[in-house]
């Protein structure tokens, strides 16, 4: 099984900060947004159930006696009378009743304290260009908001919870069970209160109780230059209000760019194509194109051959976090060869056929003028 204490690189008597330290550091470095290896994926899910395990006290204490077994969940299924209990509350249980006897019950504490709020997510389209150059963009997010009228408690003006009587204000409940180890003692949350260990009797008109209501909120976010598919965004404290005066969640944006009818890319270059005829190929020119940054005047060189790119540097995409530095415009060309001839451009071009001393047989001037781009 694997070591939790080994696969976040702590010592067993790492305190809380050491680990928290330690498991941001290898979040960052194998979390599959930003690691793409073959079995970061993985590795990152082990880095979680480790930090998970080990950065709760009750957990820490099961795993440090135990061992994996003494964490895993719904092992003890099968036996009679167990209701809900997991494996874990069993083993604990089975072996603190030694210290006093085997009625022993096994006592938990639920924070009543403040809650974070959760974090939202918001998926937003932009326009290609908005995409390459970003800027400002003004959404509309759902969220929980604290009640003002009760300032989150929930309880109408005047009043205040009292505690709950079911569990005296411990938000907790107990329950003998008998198991083949004995008998036990199960505790779950208190269905009278929900674990609050309070109970409001005269409701807040403004939230219905709940210290917080569903409200749509306006921001101006900015999006920054180079942003692609997926990119996302976080936005500090705009999620869900947290409970109790805890503090807010985020909201992560996840970004999708429209395709546009005119460029494409790939990833800090924008590509494009563009068709001439066979004149301006053989002659060469200059021609004004678009590009992201507007008309840009392109020099076609004489003999331009099929498929030829060309480039125009730093006329791409910025580059995501240094938009100083930014891609190239690659234009791929395309030559369009004439089907049909007035008589004055197919007597000009036999005479042009004859000069180079080609043969346009059977096939016409359709093979020569091809053949001309063929080498």
């Amino acid at each position: 099984m694997p070591d939790y204490y080994d696969i976040l690189g702590v010592s067993r008597d790492a305190d809380k900060e050491e680990m928290k330290r330690a498991y941001r550091r290898l979040a960052r470095k194998y979390h599959p947004d930003v690691n793409k290896e073959p079995g970061a994926e993985e590795r990152f899910k082990e880095i979680n159930r480790a930090y998970e395990i080990l950065s709760e006290p009750e957990t820490r204490a099961r795993y440090d006696r135990f061992g994996e077994a003494g964490v895993a969940s719904g092992a003890g299924a099968g036996y009679p009378d167990f209701g809900d209990v997991g494996f874990a509350d069993i083993f604990e249980s089975f072996f603190s009743g030694f210290a006093g006897g085997m009625g022993g019950a096994r006592t938990t504490t639920r924070s009543r304290g403040p809650v974070r709020g959760d974090d939202l997510r918001l998926d937003l389209k932009l326009e290609f260009r908005e995409a390459v150059f970003g800027g400002e963009k003004e959404i509309r997010i759902p969220h929980l908001e604290t009640c003002t009228v009760c300032n989150g408690l929930g309880a109408k003006a005047g009043t205040r919870p009292r505690t709950c009587s079911m569990c005296s204000g411990t938000g907790q409940v107990r329950r003998a069970t008998r198991t083949p180890f004995g008998s036990f003692t199960q505790v779950s949350v208190c269905p009278t209160c929900n674990g609050e260990g309070q109970v409001i009797e005269d409701k807040c008109e403004g939230c219905g109780g709940a210290g917080r209501k569903q409200e749509t909120k306006k921001l101006k976010i900015t999006i920054p230059p180079g942003v692609d598919n997926g990119t996302r965004l976080r936005v500090s404290k705009e999620g869900d209000a947290g409970l109790r005066s805890g503090p807010p969640g985020d909201l992560y944006v996840y970004l999708f760019v429209e395709e546009d009818e005119e460029f494409q890319r790939d990833g800090i270059n924008v590509l494009s194509d563009l068709k001439i005829s066979y004149l301006q190929a053989i002659l060469g020119c200059r021609l004004e194109i678009n590009t992201v940054d507007g008309p840009v005047e392109l020099k076609i060189p004489p003999g331009t051959q099929p498929n030829t790119v060309l480039t125009l540097e730093n006329h791409g995409v910025p580059k995501l976090g240094n938009p100083v530095s930014r891609g190239d415009h690659l234009i791929t060309v395309a030559i369009e060869i004439p089907t049909r001839l007035s008589p004055e451009e197919r007597e000009l071009l036999e005479k042009l056929a004859k000069l180079r001393g080609d043969r346009t047989g059977k096939g016409g001037l359709e093979d020569f003028l091809g053949g001309l781009f063929r080498g």
